[in-house]
């Protein structure tokens, strides 16, 4: 009987083959109490399974280090690196010890009851990246787990195989044995990964997970169709069961019957053919048939990102997330020689290109000291984030702005400021500048020049966008937080979600306004938030007068496709109107 299954789209196309199931549920962990002189023992059996996980895990990355970019894209290595620092958070290593010396726990039961304690810290954070950061947490205490009992990792799959299909689908997917495999897991690790690039896997689809997890960035990275959040699936679909993954719209299709498969079967050779269309764009100059120059930049979180943007045919970096080199430290904050081999590397990369980077955007829900959870700050969304962390943390911040200015000697550099809103914040953050720069002047040390931008993620700096443009050589709109913050939407609570409209006509007028001001003082504005990387959004703002989107980089070849359709002197009236509609939604329904 064929059944239907929702989650989460994360990364588009259509997967059709044999459903390979992975048993990725917690294990069974025994719980005793030691004696008191088996103390130094347990402890050194827990510290020998998690240092046989940290060797495992090297392996895995000195093997990804031999590898191609299409075999193995720079998130994966990213992402090991992630549970690498996971486990040598000393917050772990420091609670299994308390529990099993204080508590006279065996080593298993020590772990989990750490686990336990940090995850309730990751269950309180407002941020949705860092809260999936406790599924990593998870994989790696499972590691451990297994390392404890002599147990391999979950996934060991086949690397090809030869199956005959049934009758029906041999008709209608050709007759060959060799059968595509999709993988069904309650989730999959980055390591667990990693057997993905060896595998004949066309597609996966885990019970968890959400759209900034670990397992749909990489899934994204590699351009694979995939659909997380699906609840039960795993629970539901059986060994060897065929199965649709339909990324576009976040559904798996269990048991298809043969109808269902040749639509989708269509659907998938059709997929190809527009990526093979899409591929042909790389080289195109990015312009609109009315002969306007639009600039297409790429988003990116760490400095190895920068060869993907470049082979994706971005023309710089329009947001590197810096925050994403603080994460998961424990405290143990990059140092300033660190940030400026980080930003250099990305700059190297991009080889002359710009490359914009922003301030840390951290602070209430992503603490850095220790993972300690604020609760006297009931909303942590209005709290001390961004440049107001920043601020109050002159050293932190003097540090970063040191690192992102030495950089600057070695190409075309950028420096964006996030969360702003007051004056006051405006005035500190450019005399932090101009300290940075002294004491680099002090030390005779060389730095270089960098244009100076402003995030426009508040309603409060979309309104006195005057107040910016004295002060800065341009401005990044951050749709994401801006579409929040207007219409007071927690994104992370589903149930509001749904009110979360990019088309509300409050957003849609104050990006229209901020890009405005900007072309009429000629000052340079982009979007760098979804907005910019959805094509069904692509010439509403070119419309509006948009000439620089910012954008996943597996998303730039189809916006470049919607810009080279593009007229924007149709665009503009078209544009007006939308804007001054009640449900702007339904007149861009209505065409242009």
């Amino acid at each position: 009987m064929t059944i239907s299954i929702h989650g989460l789209p994360v990364s588009r196309g259509v997967a059709i083959g044999r459903a390979v199931l992975v048993a990725s549920s917690p294990m069974d962990v025994a719980h005793y109490f030691i004696q008191p002189h088996e103390v130094e023992s347990e402890i050194a059996r827990a510290r020998a399974a998690r240092d046989s996980v940290i060797e495992e895990l090297y392996r895995l990355q000195e093997s990804i280090s031999h590898m191609g970019p299409k075999e193995a894209p720079h998130e994966l290595s990213a992402l090991l690196d992630v549970h690498l620092m996971l486990l040598q958070d000393d917050e772990l290593i420091r609670g299994v010890k308390g529990w099993v010396a204080d508590r006279l726990y065996n080593a298993e039961w020590a772990l989990t009851a750490q686990l336990e304690v940090i995850s309730r810290q990751f269950d309180e954070m407002e941020d949705a990246y860092l809260r999936e950061r406790k599924a990593d947490l998870e994989q790696i205490v499972e590691r451990v787990l297994r390392a404890m009992r002599g147990v391999a990792s979950p996934i060991t799959v086949p690397l090809q195989r030869n199956v005959r299909r049934p009758s029906q689908p041999d008709l209608l997917l050709g007759d060959t044995v060799d059968v595509p495999l999709v993988l069904v897991a309650q989730d999959l690790s980055p390591a667990d990964m990693l057997h993905f690039k060896h595998s004949v896997f066309a597609g996966f689809v885990t019970d968890v997970g959400g759209k900034t997890s670990h397992t749909a960035i990489v899934a994204r990275s590699m351009d694979i169709p995939a659909v997380v959040g699906a609840r039960n699936c795993s629970q539901l679909v059986r060994q060897d069961d065929w199965v649709i993954i339909d990324g576009d719209a976040g559904v798996v299709i269990v048991d298809p019957s043969p109808i269902i498969l040749a639509e989708y079967g269509f659907k998938k050779r059709q997929r190809e053919l527009e990526r093979g269309r899409l591929s042909r764009l790389l080289h195109t100059p990015s312009v609109t048939l009315d002969g306007e120059k639009v600039q297409l930049l790429a988003n990116i979180e760490m400095p190895e990102d920068a060869s993907g943007a470049l082979q994706a045919g971005a023309l710089g970096v329009g947001l590197f997330r810096s925050e994403f080199l603080f994460m998961g430290r424990r405290g143990h904050l990059p140092n300033e020689e660190e940030q400026f081999q980080a930003y250099k590397r990305a700059v190297d990369g991009m080889q002359g290109l710009p490359v914009t980077i922003r301030t840390v955007d951290v602070g209430a829900d992503k603490p850095l000291d220790q993972g300690v959870h604020d609760a006297a700050h009931l909303n942590p969304a209005l709290g001390l984030r961004a440049i107001r962390w920043s601020l109050a943390d002159p050293a932190m911040f003097l540090t970063q702005l040191r690192a992102i200015l030495r950089a600057a000697a070695f190409g075309q550099v950028n420096l964006l400021v996030p969360m702003l809103a007051h004056a006051s914040e405006i005035h500190q953050t450019l005399a932090h500048i101009a300290q940075a720069r002294a004491m680099l002047d002090k030390r005779g040390q060389a730095y270089g020049p960098v244009q100076l931008g402003a995030m426009i993620e508040i309603p409060a700096a979309a309104l006195t966008l005057k107040l910016f443009l004295k002060h800065f050589d341009f401005l990044s709109i951050g749709t994401n937080d801006l579409i929040q913050y207007t219409l007071a939407i927690d994104r992370a609570d589903e149930s509001v979600a749904h009110l979360y409209d990019p088309l509300h006509p409050a957003v849609l007028q104050l990006v229209a306004a901020t890009i405005a001001e900007c072309r009429s003082q000629g000052k340079g504005v982009s979007v760098c938030g979804e907005m910019a990387g959805d094509v069904g959004l692509t010439r509403l703002l070119l419309g509006m007068g948009l000439r620089s989107f910012s954008m996943h980089p597996a998303q730039i070849l189809a916006v470049k496709q919607e810009v080279l359709r593009a007229d924007t002197t149709r665009l503009a009236p078209w544009a007006q109107r939308v804007l001054e509609a009640e449900n702007p939604a339904l007149a861009m329904a209505s065409g242009v």
